[in-house]
């Protein structure tokens, strides 16, 4: 049998998350209180073809109180009864949440008279920590359309083949943060910045412009290819440790330029070696900050 967890901010896309695993034969359950998650399984242990199953079950802030600090240990004992246990943390950068919550008119449920939007989003914080301590993949969706989301997910939990590991290169700005979910970190900061040229500056790391400034830079080729070759030897040794995803994240100062090339090389580069390689510019569709 298998069981995934799906939690995380309010706002962050869990219940779109929830649409593609049903869509895809997950018996899926909402907003399940984590006292009957032991229940729960016991309950389709018994049913035929119990080991054939797949379940997927949100459990988020609106849990009794006392309720979220218990899934470790739940987890735990299911995990150890033979259940294939996956946890996966949805957020989003605070910006972005207080913005959905603001579009779409909805109520956080942590919401009230007394507490404001931002209490509310910082009290979720804490009342879900014990399950973000625990979770095995944390998926940021600041920026991302539902459609994105949903390829992230399909990839994450029901790529074709589980034995390939999943891996998704990430450019990013050191302007707005780092990553919370990579593995690498690459800083491609050293490198000549297309945004000091003025015919360049409101081009992308995807147009040809920048693209042929990058090209024509000597350090541009050795930084790709030194991380490149690292990549090439160390990957093999994540899969080889049953890892499923591996996050390579590429930053350089506002996110437009450098590390989107980058990321693109890397991804055209290994998209040939391996079967299942995704690619996500993190500040593409964010508003731009200067300088890049």
């Amino acid at each position: 049998m298998r069981l995934v967890v799906i939690s995380g901010h309010s706002g962050s896309g869990k219940t779109s998350a929830l649409n593609v695993l049903e869509d895809i034969g997950f018996t899926c359950i909402d907003n399940l209180p984590a006292s009957l998650l032991r229940n729960l399984i016991a309950e389709l242990r018994a049913q035929p073809l119990a080991d054939e199953k797949k379940v997927a079950v949100g459990i988020d802030a609106r849990n009794l109180v006392g309720d979220l600090a218990t899934i470790p240990e739940i987890l735990r004992e299911i995990e150890i009864g033979g259940v294939d246990v996956s946890v996966i943390f949805m957020y989003a950068r605070r910006t972005d949440l207080v913005r959905r919550f603001s579009e779409t008119r909805r109520k956080h449920p942590l919401s009230s008279d007394s507490v404001s939007l931002i209490g509310a989003i910082e009290l979720e914080e804490t009342l879900l920590a014990p399950i973000a301590s625990i979770t095995d993949r944390k998926v940021d969706t600041t920026g991302l359309s539902l459609h994105q989301l949903r390829d992230l997910i399909k990839n994450i939990i029901a790529p074709d083949n589980l034995e390939h590991m999943s891996i998704l290169f990430e450019s990013f700005g050191f302007k707005r943060g780092l990553p919370e979910d990579s593995d690498f970190i690459f800083d491609v900061r050293c490198l000549p910045n297309p945004y000091w040229k003025i015919e360049l500056r409101n081009q992308t790391g995807l147009d040809s412009g920048v693209v042929e400034f990058l090209e024509s830079q000597v350090d541009v080729a050795a930084m790709v290819a030194d991380i490149i070759g690292l990549l090439t030897r160390w990957i093999p040794k994540f899969q080889a440790n049953n890892r499923s995803y591996l996050t390579i994240c590429i930053g350089c100062t506002g996110g437009q330029h450098r590390s989107v090339y980058i990321a693109n090389r890397l991804h055209e580069h290994f998209s040939q070696l391996h079967p299942y390689v995704q690619i996500e510019h993190k500040e593409l569709t964010l508003p731009r900050m200067s300088p890049q």
